[in-house]
C-alpha cells in the first residue's frame, strides 16, 4: 500500500510536465520521479516551499489506476482535463495505436529498446509533427519514448480510455461468445445492463470472439464477471464429480 501511494504522488508531477510547452527542461527530473519516487532536490523543494499556492482547480482521475501503465494513463488524463483536450488526445492515441498495429517496422522501433533514447524522441517527435498532434500528446509520447516505455503505449491508452469513458459516465461491457451475437440478442443484453447500471451510466459493448469458452456467454462490466460460458460449467462439472461420494449420509 505505501509503495502504491509513492508512485500515485508522481502523477500530478508527471501531468504538469505534460502540460509544458517544452518537454526538454523537464525530462530529467520526471525521470527520476518515475523510477525512484523517493528522490527529492532540495533546490526544488525550497522553490516549491516559498511558492505561492496554485489557483488552477485540483483535477482527479475518475478511476483509481495502478501500476505503470495506470500511473501513466492517470497523469496523461490530468494534463489532458487541464487542457480542456480529453477527447483529442484519446482520438490521436488510439489512431498512434491503430497506425503502429498496420506497421511491423513501426512496431518494431516501438519496442526496440536498443533505439538509442535521443533516437527515438527524434523519430517520435517528428511523426507527432506530421501528424499535427496537440502539445499534451506530444510531450506524453516525447515521454514514452526518453523513459523506454514507448512499448507500453498500447496498454496505456486502453487504461487512458477507461478513465475517458468514465468521465464521461460510460460503462464498458465486454462480451465473450463463441460466435458473433445476433443484433436482437446484443440489444436485449445492453438494455440488461443499461437497467443494471440506471439511467445515469451508458453501457458500450464490445463483442469478442474466442472459440476455447466452447459456447455460453462471459460478460465483464467493471470488476464483475458473469460466467456462463460451457468450457466453466465443464469445469465445474468436472470437479463435482471428482469428489469423492459418501454413501453412509
Amino acid at each position: 500500500m505505501a509503495m502504491a501511494g509513492r508512485f500515485r504522488s508522481t502523477v500530478p508531477r508527471v501531468a504538469k510536465s505534460l502540460m509544458s510547452d517544452s518537454l526538454s527542461t523537464h525530462r530529467s527530473t520526471v525521470q527520476r520521479s518515475l523510477l525512484c519516487s523517493n528522490f527529492t532536490d532540495p533546490q526544488q523543494s525550497r522553490k516549491f516551499s516559498s511558492a505561492s499556492p496554485s489557483k488552477e482547480p485540483k483535477i482527479k482521475v475518475p478511476v483509481a489506476m495502478f501500476g505503470g501503465s495506470g500511473n501513466y494513463a492517470s497523469a496523461l488524463f490530468i494534463a489532458a482535463a487541464k487542457a480542456k483536450a480529453l477527447d483529442k488526445v484519446e482520438s490521436e492515441l488510439l489512431d498512434l495505436v491503430a497506425a503502429t498495429a498496420k506497421s511491423p517496422t513501426f512496431s518494431q522501433f516501438m519496442k526496440d529498446l536498443a533505439v538509442p533514447a535521443d533516437t527515438r524522441v527524434k523519430a517520435v517527435t517528428e511523426i507527432c509533427d506530421q501528424a499535427k498532434f496537440s502539445e499534451v500528446t506530444k510531450n506524453f509520447l516525447i515521454l514514452l519514448a526518453d523513459n523506454g516505455r514507448l512499448r507500453h503505449v498500447d496498454t496505456i491508452a486502453k487504461r487512458f480510455s477507461d478513465l475517458t469513458m468514465a468521465h464521461r459516465g460510460e460503462i464498458k461491457a465486454v462480451v465473450t461468445t463463441v460466435i458473433p451475437l445476433p443484433a436482437e440478442e446484443e440489444k436485449e443484453l445492453k438494455d440488461t445492463l443499461q437497467e443494471i447500471f440506471g439511467k445515469g451510466k451508458k453501457v458500450n459493448l464490445e463483442q469478442k470472439i474466442d472459440p476455447s469458452i466452447l459456447g455460453g456467454i462471459l460478460v465483464e462490466f467493471g470488476q464483475k464477471v458473469f460466467d456462463a460460458s460451457i468450457k466453466t460449467r465443464a469445469k465445474q462439472m468436472e470437479r463435482f464429480l471428482r469428489n469423492p461420494v459418501n454413501f453412509d449420509v
